[in-house]
Order: structure tokens, then C-alpha cells, then sequence
């Protein structure tokens, strides 16, 4: 886990005006101090900052050269089965200085060219240049585990790990992305899109391979894109994904340094705890399994993660935090996220990273992507009497939404009606004069928005879903659009900003290809989320986590608190705008949202959280206000 900056020349002269290497590596120093170093010819420029995880010797040090010094590589993450492809390489006669796994990935590529991508298990974004052709290819992981941003400033092309990279590079003035900060404010609208609120900044697609030649143009494509029926369907599902989540747990848990868990009382990260432990046991680590955690005293869980203790041996590390700590440490996870966030749950996320580093941890595994991958969350319900009514009738669908409803003793008929109602909706989405009502009303509502300028909001287009509705596709979408990709920004920033790697072994490509490869039941069943899962973890995880309904995460109590406690320092913020309409925002209209909150006439928390975040951003990168 580390940090890059990449740059090919584009009509920059870089003896007479080189570019700031040193000031975009100081940039994203966290995310690697224990080393750094930079490589450059004519045509490109390499800038790393390495956090030692595999091989912490001088022989991990980047950017790293072949043997022949025809390649030349700069790369972040980690490549879980490279014991496997290295036994494979040997054979094929290539030799290795170095026990970690950059050397595995550049003489995999020098070796199989592209075709190395399709051999890799773990998460990345890197670049290798060919001294021979004057090219460069890269690429990204397959479900966008690790970041990789782009620029071009004309004079170059600019790749790195975080945004902030790019800025201190001098090439790159700060401006808005209106229409992104605008669908924020309005919708909430996070990393859904090929975009990022910084204008002219944006993100390489998940799954995506790229080129680029002497002259600096840049080609992209896909090499791997989450699919229905990805894959044949195992015969025995339940002991297939048991198996394979063990292996992957297993191959998350290679490491040179301690390896711990984020463990609160849901299904996934019980799942990984025990599974770690079963790990740790079958190896003798004789060191024990930290398990930090942290739980609201709104949303209490702590039976079950004693439960998950008691069961593992693990020793558990509470994170004690209140409103207060979360408000101060707002403007720091924002800086280090580059943009704002969902809610103010990431900030306990931050907290929760920098315990985990305050520990001497620098891995950490956690229960990111299952979700989306398994069928988690409350709204894949209709979703799959979706499936079950287009493609198999009515009475499937009944029949499915009745077994729901007895289960949580609500009424089947008000259900059903409801699913008929969204299905005719979802087919009218797909026609163009409905899409340009919808389009229409929404911009009726959000000029109507009293706290946002009329100029602001015009830049707003929305979060349009007229895709189909069947949960399989509803799953894809969760892993390509929203909200997997801010969720996956959120972790990699929290964890480097404390200089920990954070792994997410719910997102092996595997696992992922096998759930696409089952029919929808295997996600949801009754009234069951994750049915696989569930299925799987039988006998292995406690009980009382294995028959929970609810999901928690890691919330907050953010209406509360700005009801209370924070509602003074947010009303400073909102006041401290320097005009009556400013970033935006209308300063009269915003305090009086913040006090019909505190009022409790309505929960504004939403807006109001996503307000104050643009105000800290704007603030953050100069903007005016």
C-alpha cells in the first residue's frame, strides 16, 4: 500500500521547467513513509511513497526496474496470490531479488504482457514503462479497490494516487466542478460519475486498462466488468463460497506486518473475524487478533461483538468519540479525502483508522463490499420481486413478497401493490418524454430549494436511474456507480491517512463472480439479506450474529447532535459566509433550515451535513466564502 505520481510529456520541456516531483510526493506522504524515490526519462516521470507491508527490505524500493532495465514500474496495492504467479514465473524461468510482490507484478507483465491482469487476485493501480517502444500501460483493479486520478494540463498528462497529488504539482488551478457540487448539495450525488469536484480532474474507471504513448495520448478500455451469470454456477454453492471466502481470507491475510480487524456486530465483519481466527490458528500465531470497533450507544451492538470475542479470542480496542471530536475532525478527513463525504459516519471511520495506526497496526481487514456484492441492503428486496415478477409472473412475486411480510408481520397487499407501482415506473423511466418530465420536475424542485442559488442549481442534472430494475443489474450498478465507488474512496483514504492498509476481502474478484453466477435467492430469501452468506457462515460465526435482521454500520446520531450540541458550531459556520449568498448558499435561508432542525419541524440533517461540508471544502481549496 503506497502512493504514486505519474507524468508523461505531453509539449513540456522538462529540463528547462520540471515539475515539482518532490512537492506532489510530500502531498500524499502518508500513504507511504517508510520510503521514497523517483525515476524519470525523456518522455516520463515516476514519483513513489512506499508503506512497507511485503519484503520490507531495500528490494521493495520503487520505482523498481527489470532485471534487463527495459521495464519500469511505480505501483500501489497488493497482488494477494503473488507467492502463486512468482511459482509460476520461476518455472518459466524468470528469477527474483526481491520476496514481495511489485517484482511479481512487473516480470508478470514483462513476461504476459496486458494478459498478466486476468492472473492477478488483489487490488491496485500501477504503471510500467517500456523503454523499448517509449509506452507506458497500466491499469486498475477490477472493482476500483485502489484510486488512480487524472489530469491533463496540457503540457502533460498527470496521474496519481489522490487529487491533492495533482494540485501541488503547480500545473493545476483549483476550480469547481459545478455540476458535481451541485448534485451534491441536491442529491447527495458522490463518485458516481467520471468526475470529482475538482473541474478537469478525474478518476480512471474500475476495471480499466490503459496506454500511453511517447507523444502523451492516452488510451483506455475495459479488461473486466462485473456481469450477470458471470460465471457457471458452482454445484454446491454454500460450500463453494465457504471454501473460497476461507481462501480469500486466507490470501488477505499475507502480510510482513501484524494483521487486525474492524469488527462491529454485523454479518461481515463477524464473518472475517472468525474466519481470521481460524486463519491465525491454522498457522500458530501465537500474537493476538486486535479487533477495533466502534459502537454508538444509539445503535448498541455490543452482545454480539462479545459474542464474536468470546468466539475468536480476539482482543477488542473501542474507539470512545462523541459529537464534538467528530466536528473537529470533520475538516481533517475531508483534506484527506480531497472531496466531501456522505455523512459524518466516515469521520468515525478516520477515528477508527488512526486508533488502529496509534496500535502499531498497518493492516487492517474489514467488511467493505459485501453488500453490494450479496445483497445487503434493505432495497434489493423489491428489487428481487422485481426479477421474480418480470421474469417469472405475479404469483412468484406474490409469493415471495407474502413470505417477507409474514415475517416482519406487515401487510403482503400494500407490498405488492407498491412493487406494481414501481415496475410500471421503472418501464415509463426507459421512454424519453417520461425521462424529460422527470428531468423537468427535478429542476423545478431544486430551483425551488430556498438555501441554494438559482446559479448553483442550474448546474444540477440529478442522479437518473433508468436502468433495469432486476436486482442483478441493481447489484452491478451498486458496484459501478453508487454506492460502492465513494464507499471504497472513503476506506482507502481513512486507512492512508494514518499510514494503514486497509483490505476488503468481500471484493476478491472471485467471490464476486460467483454470487453474479446465482440466481437471486442465493441474496435474498424471505426475509433474509445475504442468504449465501448466511448459509455459508452456519456453525462458523455466532449464532446471534447469523439470525440478525438489522444493519447498523457505523452510524452516527447527526440529527441529534445538530439539534443539540453541534448546532452552535454549525450555525457559526453558516454565519461566517461572508455575503448573503455566498458558494452558492443562501446564508439567511441556511440558518433558518438549521432552526426549523433544532425546532425538530422536519429532519434537515441531510442537507444541512452537506452544506457544511461544501462550506469546508470551498474554504479548503481557496475558493471564495
Amino acid at each position: 500500500m503506497c502512493g504514486f505520481v505519474f507524468l508523461a510529456r505531453r509539449s513540456a520541456d522538462w529540463t528547462t521547467s520540471p515539475p515539482p516531483l518532490q512537492a506532489m510526493l510530500d502531498a500524499i506522504a502518508r500513504r507511504g513513509p517508510d520510503d521514497s524515490g523517483t525515476w524519470s526519462d525523456q518522455n516520463f516521470l515516476m514519483g513513489f511513497r512506499r508503506l512497507s507491508i511485503l519484503d520490507l527490505s531495500a528490494h521493495g524500493h520503487q520505482p523498481m526496474a527489470s532485471p534487463d532495465g527495459r521495464y519500469v514500474i511505480t505501483f500501489n496495492g497488493e497482488i494477494y496470490n503473488y507467492v502463486e504467479l512468482r511459482r509460476e514465473l520461476q518455472a518459466l524461468g524468470r528469477r527474483f531479488v526481491s520476496s514481495g510482490d511489485t517484482e511479481v507484478l512487473l516480470q508478470g507483465y514483462a513476461q504476459w504482457g496486458p494478459a498478466v491482469l486476468d492472473k492477478l487476485n488483489g487490488m491496485w493501480a500501477f504503471v510500467i514503462v517500456d523503454r523499448e517502444t517509449g509506452r507506458a500501460f497500466g491499469s486498475r483493479d477490477r472493482l476500483g479497490i485502489k484510486p488512480l486520478y487524472l489530469h491533463d494540463s496540457g503540457r502533460e498528462l498527470i496521474a496519481a494516487s489522490e487529487i491533492k497529488a495533482i494540485v501541488a504539482s503547480g500545473r493545476y488551478q483549483v476550480r469547481a466542478d459545478l455540476g458535481a457540487a451541485a448534485d451534491y448539495l441536491v442529491s447527495g450525488a458522490l463518485d458516481d460519475r467520471a468526475r470529482t469536484m475538482f473541474d478537469g480532474i478525474v478518476p480512471l474507471a474500475a476495471g480499466h486498462a490503459f496506454e500511453i504513448d511517447a507523444t502523451g495520448a492516452l488510451r483506455s478500455w475495459p479488461y473486466w466488468q462485473p456481469r450477470d451469470r458471470a460465471s457457471a454456477p458452482p454445484v454446491a454453492p454454500v460450500e463453494a463460497f465457504a471454501a473460497l471466502f476461507e481462501d480469500a481470507i486466507r490470501l488477505h491475510m499475507r502480510s510482513d506486518v501484524p494483521v487486525a480487524v474492524h469488527l462491529s456486530g454485523g454479518l461481515d465483519s463477524t464473518s472475517i473475524a472468525c474466519a481470521a481466527a481460524r486463519v491465525r490458528a491454522e498457522t500458530g500465531a501465537q500474537d493476538p487478533l486486535y479487533a477495533f470497533s466502534y459502537n454508538d450507544k444509539d445503535y448498541d451492538e455490543t452482545r454480539f461483538i462479545d459474542d464474536t470475542l468470546a468466539q475468536t479470542g480476539a482482543r477488542k480496542i473501542a474507539l470512545q468519540t462523541d459529537a464534538q471530536r467528530i466536528w473537529q475532525d470533520l475538516p481533517h478527513v475531508i483534506a484527506a479525502q480531497d472531496e466531501p463525504v456522505h455523512s459524518l459516519t466516515p469521520v468515525v471511520g478516520y477515528q477508527l483508522m488512526q486508533l488502529t495506526a496509534e496500535h502499531g497496526i498497518r493492516v487492517v481487514l474489514n467488511g467493505q463490499g459485501a453488500d453490494e456484492v450479496l445483497g445487503g441492503y434493505p432495497s434489493y428486496f423489491r428489487d428481487r420481486w422485481v426479477s421474480e415478477l418480470l421474469d417469472h409472473g405475479p404469483l412468484r412475486a406474490w409469493r415471495e413478497v407474502r413470505r417477507f411480510a409474514q415475517a416482519k408481520g406487515q401487510g403482503a397487499l400494500g407490498l405488492f401493490h407498491g412493487l406494481l407501482r414501481h415496475t410500471l415506473q421503472s418501464s415509463l423511466r426507459r421512454s424519453a418524454a417520461y425521462r424529460r418530465v422527470a428531468q423537468r420536475n427535478f429542476q423545478r424542485r431544486t430551483q425551488a430549494l430556498a438555501w441554494l442559488s438559482p446559479d448553483l442549481a442550474r448546474h444540477a442534472i440529478g442522479h437518473p436511474d433508468y436502468a433495469s430494475p432486476r436486482l442483478e443489474q441493481v447489484l452491478i450498478r451498486s458496484m459501478q456507480q453508487d454506492p460502492l465507488p465513494l464507499y471504497l474512496r472513503v476506506e482507502d483514504r481513512n486507512s492512508m491517512a494514518h499510514s494503514v492498509e486497509g483490505r476488503v476481502p468481500f471484493l476478491d474478484h472471485r467471490l464476486v463472480e460467483m454470487s453474479l453466477s446465482l440466481e437471486a435467492d442465493w441474496k435474498l430469501s424471505g426475509d433474509l439479506n445475504k442468504h449465501l452468506l448466511r448459509q455459508a457462515m452456519t456453525g462458523r460465526i455466532p449464532a446471534s450474529v447469523l439470525e440478525r435482521r438489522e444493519k447498523f454500520g457505523f452510524p452516527t446520531s447527526s440529527a441529534r447532535w445538530l439539534q443539540g450540541v453541534l448546532h452552535d458550531p454549525a450555525r457559526d459556520m453558516i454565519a461566517s459566509l461572508p455575503t448573503e449568498e455566498s458558494l452558492g448558499l443562501r446564508k439567511p435561508a441556511l440558518l433558518a433550515l438549521l432552526e426549523a432542525h433544532r425546532q425538530r419541524r422536519g429532519d434537515h440533517s441531510t442537507e444541512l451535513v452537506r452544506a457544511l461540508q461544501w462550506i469546508i471544502w470551498s474554504r479548503q481549496q481557496g475558493l471564495a466564502g
